[in-house]
């Protein structure tokens, strides 16, 4: 059931950001048309609702700058210091190539970060994670080495491995990623997913059972993955700021009032495995939503928790209190870094509750 995080730090001002997924999905997570490509709801798949409804604060690229705050090694590094963090990491992490589907021509990139293990023998679950509108950034692979730090072998795919041309290590800029992902349909984005945790599930290593946790985007698309229902392994999801499915409301007329998209519970019914949603309250579009996702999931009976962390931001974990570049706020950055502090340990023990680690 849905719970709520107050940090008693004083309520800032709310901004609008992410996520809302307007569609009603089929059993595949998208309808088919014999008229045009595939859409959502009446809207082409390129049309990304996510980014849509973002603010302009959360469409503007990370930038990392030399001003890193001492980083907690018990955290994934923030921003400005994952660098740092991936260069210097004591466990293994490489670059792979996946095939898109068994036998498919077609592969993708994706990082993968082993953990140590005590004994030869000791084997260990999967964590798939899903990157930002941003792209597979360097905070997103060091997210992966915290994960395996934290005893999961993580995989990290590029969901832009397609769109770009092909797969690839190099690292493109916030901003052409932020184009390019437009171009990723969710039909995609579960195949990604599934190619990534069949590859994981089948190292030697590696336990057959997966989660997913993603960030903005990527916390939409562990949604939609629950939606569709993954693959026989599948344990459950971390939305970190990524809302489910809406539907569209409907426009005022000169009667009527206008009535506002809502949270699409026929898709939620279909969520086997639970999930958690965790954001920040200056996301206000998402902390508008949390109400009817807690009501809905609990009506149908699913497993479900949200926090909403006072005065945090959307995508808190990456900013923690790193300062910004301009205009420093250090009462923000101070409820980004509580809320990643209360938010990663809660992640991971819903990690190892799900994927049956002791």
């Amino acid at each position: 059931m849905s719970r709520r995080f107050t940090l008693g730090l004083p309520l800032l001002v709310l901004a609008g950001a992410c996520t809302l997924q307007r569609t009603t999905p089929s059993a595949s997570g998208v309808s088919r048309s014999s008229q045009g490509p595939t859409r959502m709801a009446g809207m082409a798949m390129g049309a990304d609702e996510h980014m849509a409804h973002m603010s302009a604060a959360d469409m503007a690229a990370p930038v990392a700058t030399r001003s890193a705050a001492q980083q907690n090694n018990a955290l994934p590094a923030s921003n400005n210091g994952a660098a740092e963090r991936v260069r210097n990491s004591p466990r293994h992490g490489e670059w792979v190539k996946i095939a898109y589907t068994p036998g498919s021509a077609d592969s993708l990139m994706a990082w993968v970060v082993y953990p140590f293990s005590k004994t030869a023998s000791q084997k260990a679950p999967v964590v798939v994670v899903v990157h930002e509108i941003f792209g597979l950034s360097t905070w997103v692979r060091g997210v992966a080495d915290q994960l395996a730090a934290d005893g999961f072998i993580a995989v990290a795919p590029d969901f832009l491995s397609r769109v770009r041309g092909g797969a690839s290590t190099v690292e493109l800029s916030a901003d052409t990623a932020r184009r390019l992902i437009q171009g990723v349909s969710t039909d995609e984005r579960n195949t990604v997913i599934k190619a990534s945790a069949n590859y994981a599930m089948m190292l030697p290593s590696a336990q057959p059972r997966y989660a997913v946790i993603g960030y903005c985007w990527g916390g939409t698309t562990t949604w939609a993955h629950g939606v569709n229902g993954g693959l026989k392994g599948f344990a459950g999801g971390v939305a970190f700021y990524g809302s489910p499915y809406t539907k569209g409301g409907t426009p005022a007329t000169a009667t009527t009032a206008a009535v506002p998209a809502s949270v699409d519970a026929d898709s939620l019914a279909k969520i086997a495995q639970p999930i958690m949603l965790l954001n920040g309250s200056k996301d206000a579009r998402i902390a508008a939503l949390m109400p009817a996702i807690d009501s809905v999931m609990k009506a149908k009976g699913k497993s479900y928790t949200g926090m909403n962390y006072e005065g945090a931001v959307h995508g808190f974990l990456r900013a923690q209190n790193d300062p910004r570049p301009a205009n420093r706020d250090e009462v923000e950055e101070a409820a980004n870094l509580a809320a990643a502090k209360d938010a990663w340990p809660r992640t991971i023990t819903f990690l190892r509750k799900q994927l049956g680690v002791r």
